[in-house]
């Protein structure tokens, strides 16, 4: 390789001082330890000694510098270009992490501050929906199990005042049967009341008032027909008093029964309400659950990319720095070569030199 030619010259040319007279054997001692530098030498003293000159060497040497100048220069264009999509490739990198970054942080800031408080709402709103499930439920049995007690309570109200009424129109038809009161007519009668009054039910709460008027008619001897018509008049008053409140009890029946079945229409849609906001809510959740665990994938993906990015950034980087290094390296050898060169030609193309070499082959 000529540049192999030229450092074993450079090598060589370099030892030798202006003064050659002093130092030519010195000179001469170090140039042969170098193949090269004791070929250009040789051929150096072969061209002088057959009369030529040092021409065609210099001529070399030149083309030499110029390869040299031109390989530089190339290296210098490739490393630009090198340089150049090494920045592109950082700046890409760099950007692709950063928007990776940014990802991965509004990702976990979604989760964080959107997802996970959303699906505690929508779990504590469940949670009520049940609570009002079971309170409705509770509820409507409590109503229920009311009603059937005023049911009860309306049949044995009714079957008391049924009662009295029936032991005041048997009162009534005994005492309408006293026209001209006999003594078989007074016992019979008389006997007729003690019959009801014993018969009559003690639970009904319209037994003291009936007792009361079975035992001033028993107590009567029906002579009077005036003390007849007035117990006439009171049991028929009574009377037209237990229809009333037979009235009242059926119609307030009929009203709590309607009231009743409002108040389970009601129920019955807040518990269907219920059921479809439970059915809402756990569609939610489920959304909620769904978004969740696919917002984790993907930030553990930009995770990945971001670590895969990072890789590939610092790769570029080591990359470029070795080739850096190679490219210094090789642009100060390169520069070395050219000026060890430059300095062979200056020293070629001296006087003394020429002297020298024909002093040695002894022209």
């Amino acid at each position: 390789m000529r540049t192999g030619i030229l450092v074993c010259l450079v090598l060589s040319v370099l030892s030798v001082e202006l003064n050659m007279e002093k130092h030519q054997e010195e000179v001469l001692s170090k140039l042969r330890e170098s193949k090269w530098a004791s070929f250009i030498l040789e051929f150096a003293e072969v061209e002088l000694g057959s009369g030529g000159a040092l021409t065609e060497l210099v001529e070399a040497i030149n083309q030499l510098i110029d390869q040299l100048e031109e390989e530089l220069d190339d290296i210098h264009h490739i490393y630009s270009r090198r340089t150049d999509e090494h920045n592109r490739d950082v700046t890409r990198y760099e950007q692709e992490i950063q928007d990776a970054d940014r990802d991965i942080f509004n990702g976990e800031d979604f989760i964080d501050n959107v997802l996970i408080p959303q699906k505690q709402r929508f779990q504590d709103a469940l949670a009520q929906l049940k609570i009002n499930i079971e309170e409705n439920r509770r509820i409507l049995d409590q109503e229920t199990v009311n009603r059937k007690k005023q049911h009860e309570q309306f049949l044995s109200n009714i079957a008391e005042i049924n009662e009295a009424i029936g032991a005041v129109d048997e009162s009534l038809g005994l005492l309408s049967q006293i026209t001209n009161p006999s003594l078989v007519q007074f016992k019979r009668v008389q006997s007729n009341l003690e019959r009801i009054q014993t018969s009559f039910q003690n639970h009904s709460s319209f037994a003291p008032i009936i007792k009361a008027l079975l035992e001033l008619a028993t107590e009567q001897n029906f002579a009077d027909q005036g003390s007849i018509q007035q117990l006439v008049k009171i049991f028929n008053e009574l009377r037209v008093q237990f229809v009333d409140t037979l009235n009242q009890e059926t119609a307030d029946e009929s009203a709590a029964e309607s009231k009743f079945t409002e108040r389970v229409t009601q129920l019955e849609k807040e518990f269907a309400e219920f059921q479809r906001a439970v059915l809402i809510k756990n569609s939610e959740i489920a959304a909620n659950e769904q978004k969740l665990g696919e917002t984790i994938v993907y930030v553990g993906q930009r995770k990945d990319d971001r670590a895969t990015l990072q890789a590939q950034l610092q790769a570029e980087n080591d990359n470029y720095a070795a080739e850096t290094d190679l490219y210094n390296r090789t642009v100060a050898q390169y520069n070395k070569e050219i000026e060890i060169s430059k300095q062979a030609l200056g020293l070629l193309t001296q006087p003394s030199f020429e002297q020298y070499v024909k002093s040695k082959v002894g022209i």
